[in-house]
């Protein structure tokens, strides 16, 4: 058990060194990117749209803005650093060093929740520029900012490992994960979407992890917070599982 634990803490602190290394390309874009959402869509044309569920509209936006910080930087570091290793071979060293297929799984996954987390963190602290919102409930806030950060971590790894060039990581963020993140909810509320879209967005999964991260700050949503938790976590299982056996077959890694 020793020696798992000193594997998995050298593997998590070389993800997590990695992120906060090259901290301008990691940590500072998202920063800028999400002042720029707060002052033209809240500061500027929030007035305009007048309020959203009883709120200011920039009150309203601020969770889904967070949240999908956190969804897209969780992702990005690990397919990028997980296919980075394929492609640079040295993660041929870890499969056959004496490490667990769920040490390396841990390992790489600490590092994007990590910076998923972190970058969420940022940008809450730059919404406060903007807004003088708090947590109505901050543990489930948490928890759900927690589950959302590993399960788009596990999707990551997931499209590391069938990735054959560089090319193939940006296909899933651009033209799957983009697309479901603008239309979770984040700038609006479903209960404005006239039938059929209505309904079609609520096939929507990051819909009710925009929606339950929301109720945390705001206590209101358009899904129900417990059928959300219970779709994240049945995710979580579903995904760790698939890149588990994934790994341990070779999937992707062995030639």
């Amino acid at each position: 058990m020793g020696r798992r634990w000193i594997a998995y803490r050298t593997l998590a602190g070389k993800e997590i060194h990695r992120f906060l290394r090259i901290w301008p390309q990691t940590l500072l874009p998202p920063l800028v990117t999400t002042s720029l959402y707060f002052l033209i869509f809240g500061a500027l044309m929030g007035p305009r749209i007048g309020p959203m569920a009883g709120f200011s509209y920039i009150d309203y936006i601020v969770p889904g803005i967070v949240l999908m910080a956190v969804i897209n930087h969780s992702y990005a570091n690990v397919v990028s650093s997980f296919f980075s290793a394929k492609f640079q071979r040295h993660i041929e060293e870890m499969l056959v060093a004496p490490m667990p297929n769920w040490v390396i799984l841990a390992g790489y996954l600490t590092g994007g929740i990590l910076r998923g987390m972190t970058i969420g963190a940022l940008v809450l602290t730059v919404a406060t520029l903007f807004t003088d919102l708090r947590p109505t409930n901050p543990l489930l806030a948490l928890a759900i900012a927690l589950m959302t950060s590993l399960l788009f971590a596990l999707a990551g790894f997931i499209n590391a490992i069938f990735a054959n060039s560089f090319d193939d990581i940006s296909i899933i963020p651009n033209f799957v994960l983009t697309p479901l993140v603008y239309l979770g909810g984040v700038f609006y509320s479903v209960q404005l979407l006239p039938e059929p879209w209505h309904r079609l967005s609520l096939a929507n999964p990051i819909l009710y992890m925009v929606n339950a991260f929301r109720y945390g700050f705001l206590g209101v949503a358009d899904v129900d917070i417990e059928v959300a938790f219970l779709l994240v976590g049945g995710l979580i299982v579903v995904l760790s599982l698939w890149a588990w056996w994934l790994l341990r077959r070779g999937v992707g890694i062995k030639h």
